[in-house]
C-alpha cells in the first residue's frame, strides 16, 4: 500500500463487530487500529487486547487514555501486559482529559504540562525497565520497577504519544514524545499551526519535528449518496462547533457562525437543540473539518491533511457500511 492509513474506533459498534472491522482492515493493508477513550463510555484497555488477541499484524493504539486517572505505575504495567499479548504492536496514545467531565468525577487539572511531562516520563522509564525513582508536583514513587516474574525482562517498544489539540501542549510533546496523535475536527489550516507548534518543542530536544509520527484522526463519513454521508457528519460537527469554538475558529470557521451556533446550544444540550443548530452548518463547513461525501471527495479531503503534515490519516468511520470505507482507502489515497 503506497500511503499509511488506519483507522479509529469509538462506541459505535459492538465490540465483536469491532473485531470483525480491525481484521478487515489489517486484510486489506491498514497500519493501526486506535480505539477511543472518552467521557465514561467505553474503555480503551478491553477492546485493544481484543483487537491484538485476533490480529497478527496490525498495530493497536490507544486514542486516547488520560493521564489523571491511572497512576503511572499502572499505565506501564498495562501497556507491559498489551505488549505481552502483541510484541512490538502497541502504542500508548495519552492525553490531558477535558471539563466539565474531570471536575464532576473529583478531578482538578491543574497545570495540565506539568503533569503530562512527569506521568510520561516515568511511563517511558518504567517501560524501558528502569527502577525509578520521581518526586515531581503530580507524580511521586520511590525506587518502583515493572515486577517481571516470568515474562520478559527486555525494554519494550512502546511508542508514547501524546493526544494534543491546544499549542501548548502540542510544544509539549514536540520536545517529549514519540509522536503526536492530531485531534479530528479540525481543518488543514488548523494543522499549519500545530506543525509550528510541534517544530517548537522539537527544537528543545535537539530534533526536527519530522523525526515526531503525527497520525491524525479524521472524521470519515463516506457514501456513494453524498447527501447522506453529509448529514451523516452534520450531527458530530455541529455538537463540536458548540463545545470547542476556540479550536473551530483556529479551524477558519467564521465567528457569526460560531456566535449562532452558540445562541442555540446550551449545555448539555438537548436532541431538540442540536437538531436545530444543525440547521445552521452548511455543508462547506462539514467538508472544511470533515473528510465527508463520495469516496472521491474522502481522498482528496485526506490528501489535504497529509500536505498540511499529518504522517497517517486515522480515519474514524460514520458511514453506515465500516468496510465501504476500508475498501475506498485500501489502496491508499493518492490515486
Amino acid at each position: 500500500m503506497p500511503d499509511r492509513v488506519a483507522m479509529y474506533l469509538q462506541d459505535a459498534h459492538p465490540i465483536r463487530d469491532g473485531i470483525e472491522y480491525v481484521r478487515y482492515a489489517e486484510s486489506k493493508g491498514f497500519e493501526a487500529v486506535w480505539q477511543a477513550e472518552s467521557r465514561l463510555v467505553r474503555d480503551a484497555i478491553v477492546p485493544m487486547a481484543a483487537f491484538a488477541a485476533c490480529t497478527e499484524r496490525i498495530k493497536i493504539g490507544s486514542g486516547v487514555i488520560n493521564n489523571w486517572t491511572r497512576n503511572p505505575a499502572l499505565i506501564a504495567a498495562t501497556f507491559l501486559t498489551l505488549d505481552d499479548l502483541a510484541p512490538n504492536r502497541i502504542m500508548l496514545g495519552i492525553g490531558a482529559w477535558w471539563d466539565p467531565l474531570a471536575r464532576n468525577v473529583g478531578i482538578n487539572r491543574r497545570k495540565p504540562l506539568t503533569a503530562m511531562r512527569e506521568v510520561v516520563t516515568v511511563v517511558r522509564d518504567l517501560l524501558a525497565m528502569k527502577r525509578v525513582t520521581f518526586h515531581g508536583e503530580f507524580v511521586n514513587v520511590n525506587g518502583i520497577e515493572l515486577d517481571i516474574v516470568h515474562g520478559r525482562r527486555e525494554p519494550r517498544n512502546v511508542p508514547i504519544y501524546i493526544g494534543a489539540t491546544g499549542f501548548k501542549m502540542l510544544e509539549l510533546t514536540g520536545e517529549i514524545a514519540d509522536g503526536a496523535l492530531l485531534n479530528y475536527l479540525v481543518s488543514p489550516k488548523y494543522n499549519e499551526q500545530a506543525m509550528a507548534a510541534l517544530e517548537r518543542g522539537a527544537r528543545k530536544a535537539g530534533r526536527s519535528v519530522h523525526q515526531l509520527d503525527r497520525p491524525q484522526l479524521i472524521v470519515c463519513s463516506l457514501d456513494t449518496d453524498r447527501k447522506k454521508a453529509l448529514d451523516n457528519a452534520r450531527k458530530l460537527v455541529t455538537q463540536y462547533l458548540g463545545q470547542q469554538p476556540h479550536i473551530m475558529k483556529a479551524s477558519g470557521v467564521s465567528q457569526e457562525l460560531l456566535d449562532e451556533i452558540q445562541h442555540v446550544l446550551t449545555w448539555p444540550a438537548t436532541e431538540e437543540d442540536i437538531e436545530r443548530a444543525m440547521e445552521l452548518v452548511p455543508d462547506d463547513v462539514v467538508q472544511m473539518i470533515t473528510a465527508s461525501g463520495t469516496p472521491e471527495e474522502c481522498r482528496a479531503k485526506v490528501r489535504q491533511y497529509v500536505a498540511a503534515g499529518c504522517t497517517c490519516p486515522v480515519l474514524y468511520p460514520l458511514g453506515d457500511d465500516v468496510k465501504m470505507m476500508i475498501d475506498a482507502f485500501a489502496d491508499g489515497y493518492s490515486n
